[in-house]
């Protein structure tokens, strides 16, 4: 069978990260939900999307096709129905459909089809930015037992104190000589290649992406998980770096989403709790507002290619676009659309060329070029989010 992930009606709630990849290709826990699904199925997945990021991630459609609602995450219930869906069928979670099976070419009408409502309890869905972070401690648990299962571990040093040790996995070349790892309140996997370097102390969940890194005398509190070839040190709670982002220095990160090729300059600290301890609002693209997320503890979401300087200072609750450059004293506002540049004393727009000028450095660090295909994506969200800034 062929399946096909698609965005769903929440892919604005998923701004800023969806500006630059479909829902899919979102990271939460260990993996992507691509990734997950991909292991689920046994099988390649392809996507629809929208139409700028499709050259990017194109689709693939066969003859006979199954259509899943990337914004659900699979749970082992859920991938065994999909995987025994046949012709006409349809799996719906109250009004939202999970996933149908459809033709090449065929017109889609649901009155037609034998609709199956999901019963199952372990319904898992991303519908806003901030479910990354506050669902992360599932998401890590699940990809846990989902990437050990039957395996086992590489030795771990007799130097490094672990609570638990049997939730503890460490892939092949990863690496760690002294330092601290508690899972009592969930697992630590130290993927292919990672390095935690001496004096750190981990408690779970966490995990840590291929080729990434975990400073020296790093404080980290779960559930907090990285994507590959990053970089975080100093204090981190509860937050969620995708690949190639880096927070190396000392300052607090907590309850965030961090996109990929970002970095933090050294002592950037954000709030995550209100001095009034006040429900967190947050910016919602959709509504054009700031959203009540019913959370106490909300931090900073940072879109991709986003850079801020040393010293910076983040407000409880702040939404950072793609490819802005923060830097000087003060807060800066709460919403930072994307292409800014500047900080609390105000903004003026970031030239892409200047823009594409500083990813292109970053990515060469990693021997990886911007590619036209990426560039002309960058190019539509500086267009698409023109209405947001003033200057």
């Amino acid at each position: 069978m062929n399946y096909i992930l698609f965005d769903g009606t929440v892919r604005n709630q998923l701004l800023p990260f969806t500006y630059t990849r479909p829902v899919a290709d979102i990271r939460i826990g260990l993996l992507t939900i691509r990734e997950k699904w991909e292991m689920h199925l046994g099988s390649t997945t392809s996507t629809v999307t929208e139409e700028y990021l499709s050259e990017k991630y194109p689709m693939v459609e066969f003859q006979e096709n199954v259509m899943i609602n990337a914004s659900y995450l699979p749970t082992q219930n859920l991938a065994t129905i999909v995987k025994g869906m046949t012709e006409g069928q349809a799996i719906f979670d109250g009004d939202e459909v999970i996933a149908f099976y459809t033709k090449e070419d065929e017109e889609v009408d649901f009155d037609t089809y034998d609709c199956i409502e999901y019963t199952f309890e372990d319904i898992f869905r991303i519908e806003h930015t901030w479910d990354i972070f506050s669902k992360n401690g599932r998401a890590i648990q699940e990809d846990f037992e989902l990437l050990t299962q039957g395996r086992t571990s590489q030795p771990i040093p007799e130097t490094v104190h672990c609570m638990n040790r049997d939730l503890i996995f460490l892939e092949e070349g990863a690496t760690i000589e002294i330092g601290v790892l508690n899972a009592t309140n969930g697992p630590i996997y130290l993927g292919k290649d990672s390095e935690v370097m001496e004096g750190s102390i981990i408690r779970g969940p966490f995990g840590l992406g291929e080729h990434s890194q975990v400073k020296m005398g790093a404080k980290i509190y779960g559930p907090t998980s990285t994507g590959p070839h990053c970089k975080i040190g100093g204090e981190v709670n509860n937050s969620v770096f995708y690949g190639y982002s880096s927070k190396g220095h000392d300052g607090f990160l907590g309850n965030s989403v961090i996109g990929e090729w970002c970095n933090l300059g050294a002592d950037t600290n954000n709030s995550n709790l209100k001095n009034n301890y006040a429900s967190v609002k947050l910016w919602d693209y959709e509504s054009g507002r700031f959203a009540n997320t019913g959370l106490q503890f909300c931090g900073l979401m940072m879109g991709d290619h986003s850079k801020c300087g040393i010293n910076t200072m983040f407000n409880t609750g702040t939404v950072v676009g793609v490819a802005t450059n923060i830097f000087g004293s003060g807060f800066p506002r709460n919403f930072i659309p994307s292409f800014q540049w500047g900080g609390a004393s105000g903004f003026v727009t970031h030239l892409p060329k200047k823009a594409y000028e500083t990813a292109r450095i970053a990515m060469a660090r990693r021997d990886i070029e911007l590619s036209e295909q990426e560039e002309a994506i960058l190019n539509h969200v500086f267009e698409e989010t023109q209405q947001y800034r003033r200057d």
